[in-house]
């Protein structure tokens, strides 16, 4: 019986000791470099603690986990109706982290959910606010935009929202088309006004060099000696002389120079035999 006794006692103490070390180790909390855990005693927030070893005293008091690194949550797909009444569906990335632990944990139930949530109501709201052409051209402004809006709505959970990127507008087959036709229209318009201004420029160039040939006869010449010169170069069986009106008149003035006195003198010499 004595035995008996001493071997109930010795598996009772053995037994406090794994109970006592048990409490012990699960009192023993380690945290990385980039987590905190928020410690509430009897309910009530107490302090934020990490990292590194820390003591949670069981039963009494509890830790919860935050993680301080920036999470990448990827928004759901949206439909979104433009301004001018176009449907697409967008969807986008949110970069965040949490900045004050003890508000994230106690200013809202689920941080993580309730971004989500923020995030896609803000995504609708501020796209549907722009036209199409905006959505497509103008991503950096809208991504500014919805990050401000969601950096000030998050500030009092203790979280900064540093970056929100627009990944896809997806348009209907309908709307790519009307598109598609409409940049070809874009495209025709500006080949036409190019060469309207092509045209203008050129008749501009066309009326200089009349004014220059006009004003000045010498370069008038050499720009005949430089087609001819042009023509002598191809190998062609007929060669076409262009003859300028203006040297027609000089000889014309000249042959007619040279007759006059001739007459006259023979109209000295009849008159003179008479």
């Amino acid at each position: 019986m004595p035995e008996i006794e001493f071997l109930d006692l010795f598996y009772s103490v053995y037994l406090l000791i794994f109970l006592a070390l048990a409490v012990v180790l699960s009192a023993i909390k380690i945290l990385r470099e980039y987590e905190r855990g928020v410690i509430f005693t009897l309910g009530r927030f107490w302090k934020v603690k990490g990292p590194g070893l820390i003591i949670v005293i069981p039963i009494i008091q509890s830790m919860v986990r935050v993680d301080l690194r920036t999470m990448v949550m990827d928004v759901p797909e949206q439909d979104v109706i433009s301004r001018d009444n176009v449907s697409v569906r967008v969807n986008a990335v949110v970069y965040y982290r949490v900045i004050d632990p003890q508000r994230a944990i106690i200013a809202v139930e689920d941080f993580k959910w309730a971004v989500s949530q923020l995030a896609q109501t803000t995504l609708r709201s501020v796209l549907g606010q722009h036209q199409l052409d905006e959505m497509l051209a103008e991503r950096e402004r809208l991504n500014d935009d919805i990050r401000t809006i969601l950096d000030s709505q998050t500030d009092a959970w203790g979280i900064k929202v540093s970056n929100v990127e627009l990944k896809h507008v997806d348009l209907d087959q309908s709307m790519v088309r009307a598109i598609a036709k409409e940049a070809e229209a874009e495209r025709l318009r500006r080949a036409k006004v190019i060469s309207a201004q092509g045209e203008a420029q050129a008749a501009d160039k066309i009326m200089e060099a009349a004014r220059v040939l006009h004003e000045l006869p010498e370069a008038m010449q050499i720009r005949y000696l430089t087609a001819l010169h042009d023509m002598a170069g191809e190998r062609t069986s007929t060669i076409v002389f262009p003859l300028p009106i203006d040297l027609i008149g000089s000889l014309s003035g000249t042959a007619g120079a040279s007759s006059s006195p001739s007459s006259s003198s023979g109209d000295n010499d009849i008159s003179g035999n008479s």
